[in-house]
């Protein structure tokens, strides 16, 4: 049985890999700010078939509750096999490019806070010298873009942290995992345009992180394509990428 801990777990991909580890039996403790929604799931993953499943609340901003809100978990299911992180924001681009604060809000929101939870975590799983922080960045992460480049932005510092993060808790034995998705057919993504083909349900990118888990995986892209639509657009020179509407 596996302890498992999720935070931001009303999103629809932690759901879904919530669902996934509820059939193998897990302890799962869940993280999330609406409590309803929190109840819901977790009545659902019992009868999934969970070993356990508690649920408290949890506010990403509110960066001062962070140690409390962690060693509340902790104290629930003691050592801490996995902890997925899957909270975040879209937010507007445009807004954003018109408002200092709002930029920085998301800034803070989508990077600092999680960069504050992963501090914490980290020197936890330290100290047991075991477990995987599976962590959600982006593929929007991988160069900054006219579309989303303050999203971008924060999932950069996400997985430039969580980089060094990794070859810290290396010599602990403590594994991380960066997520990397691309798009993914969420309520945050329903306005956005793009090809079908590109979009995934939450379902496959639930499977594809636990079996980057499994494995013990440094960087996860899934759907596994992105990887190979990054690197298309990493190279592009800017000459031509300063053009596009990417």
């Amino acid at each position: 049985m596996q302890n498992i801990l999720i935070i931001g777990a009303t999103s629809t991909i932690a759901e879904a890999t919530a669902r996934l580890y509820a059939k193998q039996g897990a302890k799962l403790h869940l993280l999330a700010r609406n409590l309803s929604k929190l109840e819901r799931i977790a009545a659902d993953l019992k009868i999934r078939g969970a070993s356990s499943v508690t649920f408290s609340g949890f506010e990403g901003n509110k960066i001062e509750k962070h140690r409390e809100v962690i060693e509340n978990a902790i104290n629930i299911l003691g050592t801490m096999d996995i902890v997925l992180i899957a909270y975040g924001t879209l937010g507007n681009q445009k807004a954003s490019e018109a408002s200092a604060e709002i930029a920085i809000q998301e800034f803070q929101t989508n990077a600092l806070s999680i960069i504050s939870v992963l501090t914490i975590l980290a020197n936890v799983m330290e100290k047991q010298k075991k477990g995987i922080l599976a962590v959600i960045s982006s593929v929007a992460g991988d160069r900054g873009r006219p579309s989303n480049y303050v999203y971008g932005t924060a999932k950069a510092a996400v997985t430039a942290f969580c980089q060094g993060l990794s070859a810290r808790l290396y010599k602990s034995g403590v594994h991380v995992l960066i997520i990397k998705p691309g798009m993914v057919d969420t309520p945050m993504t329903t306005e956005m345009a793009m090809p079908a083909i590109l979009v995934a349900k939450p379902e496959q990118v639930a499977i594809d992180i636990i079996k980057a888990i499994e494995k013990r995986n440094d960087v996860l892209y899934t759907p596994w394509f992105w990887k190979y639509v990054m690197i298309g657009i990493i190279h592009l020179p800017n000459s031509f990428f300063n053009k596009t509407n990417l």
